[in-house]
């Protein structure tokens, strides 16, 4: 991608996600590339991880939410394995992302983001007031027909633990860059399934918001 093509990337990714520009218009948003240096130790972020229920309605910056992505459930090998573990190697997680304009599926791949439904949906990922303030929501969604190998019996555990993994992530990014998260399991998951048109062999786990503190 030309420079010139990464800069009108940019810019139309932070007209929808700063809601001067429909979702439906934008079926696809490429995301820039992850930052990978930087951020604070290991051990400096495990003690400053924590849970935390308020929220600004300050939005992520296109370059703060790639990373975010990135370092919860991106690609991190040549050969397409991710940032967190799957047993064996299934990838059956899939996270979406609801923004104020509409929610997205994260495409680690292309690290893009894909369409999976329009109009502001974070009301609909939880019952917590905060959800309909804070710049966005993931949702974290199993696929079952992705976990063959996987005995049918293990594969609700299989894949909480995957969706565990892929939050602790969230947990240790926000913890390094400044952003505040809590993980939700307090949530309808018939309504969210409804609202992203899952199919019979997705499941909703869990949900998991990210922003920044409130302002002092």
């Amino acid at each position: 991608m030309t420079l010139r093509l990464r800069f009108f990337a940019l810019i139309v990714f932070v007209a929808v996600v700063f809601g001067s520009v429909a979702a439906q218009d934008l079926p696809s948003i490429q995301l820039p590339a992850p930052d990978k240096e930087g951020g604070k130790p290991l051990m400096k972020v495990l003690s400053e991880r924590k849970t935390t229920r308020e929220f600004s309605d300050e939005k992520l910056s296109p370059q703060v939410l790639s990373n975010l992505l990135w370092a919860a459930w991106g690609v991190n090998r040549a050969d397409g394995k991710r940032t967190a573990p799957s047993a064996m190697n299934a990838q059956e997680i899939d996270v979406y992302v609801a923004l104020p304009v509409g929610a997205y599926l994260y495409d680690a791949r292309a690290h893009a983001l894909q369409l999976a439904a329009g109009g502001d949906l974070r009301r609909v990922t939880g019952y917590q007031d905060f959800v309909d303030d804070a710049p966005l929501d993931l949702v974290y969604v199993a696929d079952h027909s992705r976990m063959k190998l996987i005995p049918v019996a293990g594969r609700e555990s299989y894949a909480s633990a995957a969706a565990g993994a892929i939050a602790q992530n969230v947990y240790l990014y926000a913890a390094s860059s400044g952003l505040v998260t809590v993980i939700r399991a307090w949530i309808d998951r018939s309504a969210i399934a409804d609202a992203l048109g899952l199919t019979h062999d997705q499941h909703v786990l869990l949900s998991q918001t990210v922003g920044y503190p409130p302002k002092s």
